[in-house]
């Protein structure tokens, strides 16, 4: 008998199955953005704005989905994104992703607010991985975080730059993830959420119940849940940290949260080997441009001095042939494999990777294009004021 995850035929299928698995409010934090979470749904329709343009009568049996990023190279050309909290989702939460990541041949990026200690999470992937950083607990914690990926074999650092405070997510204030965090007594209003999901809560408790960040180690122990936003507000990263940061790291770094042609600019003349088109999933400002919609701007900007990838918004194979058209190396996705995270661990995340593979596929096939290598701007129509020259 196949999973119930093996039924989902589109990403919203392992929506709608972690909606049904999961309490209120940890679905609602996979799922909510900002505010009136207008660049949350701009994110995902600004891509119908980009039409495709096919080559008829052309035989693709075959096509390969393979690229590099940064030197390595990835069996199709996506990511998975850095996800905090993911052990909410689903026992040992980045353990799970990062192995089917692995098993799928491309990148687990591990977020610096996960679950689960980033020497567990590079063990469980036989792929390689990223480390996501934030410099949360100041510079010498994040000295020592640093040190910890550069031994345990992660590949690059991915430095989130748009993070000066968290963002305001009117569903997570609503539904009570400050007190659920809290772990006192003002979590008591909140408890019917989880106790309509005896599933998950009998798995979260049994994976130990709310735990901390092991990655960020402060003075006296692993940073507690409940110090998250006060901590992010008094460590934001600046482009004058990019200099220490690569010194302690010694390797290639990727500047994620880059919206416009100056920030792009900056991020190469720092020294970053790559840049993430990123408004960080629609989750900090509301009302900044969908990210496809700029990746033109920041690809002319950077004239191929660095590689760019893209994330937001992407539900659809046919989403990430449209970035690759328009000038991106790969893209990271999120939500997109967080749901399945949600709707049934390690084999929710391979169910999310083999949708979006599949969909690339017959995208490639219907465009005429046997090989991601060959994908360029001549492939797809851009709206007129989405003033760019695409790469052809």
């Amino acid at each position: 008998m196949p999973s119930s995850v093996d039924r989902a035929v589109i990403i919203e299928d392992l929506r709608r199955m972690a909606r049904n698995r999961l309490p209120r409010m940890v679905f609602d934090y996979i799922d909510g953005g900002a505010e009136r979470e207008w660049t949350l749904r701009e994110n995902m329709r600004a891509f119908e704005d980009v039409m495709f343009r096919p080559r008829s009568a052309v035989a693709t049996p075959k096509c390969d989905l393979s690229t590099t990023v940064l030197g390595l190279k990835i069996d199709v050309p996506f990511i998975l994104a850095p996800v905090g909290s993911s052990r909410m989702f689903y026992p040992r939460g980045e353990e799970e992703a990062a192995s089917a990541a692995g098993d799928a041949g491309t990148i687990y990026t591990l977020s610096t607010l996960s679950g689960c200690t980033m020497e567990d999470v590079i063990q469980s992937t036989s792929g390689n991985a990223w480390y996501q950083l934030y410099l949360v607990g100041g510079r010498d914690v994040a000295n020592k975080a640093i040190g910890r990926a550069k031994a345990s074999g992660y590949k690059a650092l991915v430095v989130t730059i748009d993070t000066p405070v968290a963002g305001m997510r009117e569903r997570d204030s609503r539904n009570g993830v400050k007190e659920l965090l809290a772990q006192n007594l003002s979590t008591v209003p909140y408890l019917g959420q989880m106790l309509v999901r005896p599933s998950w809560l009998y798995r979260f408790f049994g994976d130990g119940g709310l735990m901390n960040f092991p990655n960020i180690v402060l003075a006296d122990g692993p940073m507690g849940y409940s110090d998250v936003g006060a901590a992010l507000e008094a460590s934001a990263t600046s482009w004058e940290d990019f200099q220490w940061i690569r010194e302690a790291w010694g390797g290639p770094i990727i500047a994620k949260g880059v919206h416009t042609a100056d920030d792009a600019r900056k991020a190469v003349d720092h020294g970053a080997a790559a840049i993430v088109v990123s408004n960080h999933g629609a989750r900090q400002l509301d009302g900044v441009s969908a990210t496809i919609r700029v990746l033109p701007e920041v690809v002319q900007a950077v004239n191929g001095q660095t590689e760019i990838l893209l994330d937001g918004g992407i539900r659809r194979g046919s989403d990430i042939v449209k970035a690759l058209c328009m000038g991106a190396r790969a893209v990271l996705i999120g939500r997109a494999y967080a749901y399945g995270l949600g709707a049934g661990g390690y084999d929710g995340v391979t169910r999310a990777i083999q949708i979006l593979r599949g969909d690339v596929i017959r995208t490639m096939k219907l465009l005429g294009c046997a090989a991601i290598k060959d994908l360029d701007g001549s492939f797809v129509e851009v709206p007129s004021d989405w003033t760019a020259r695409l790469p052809r």
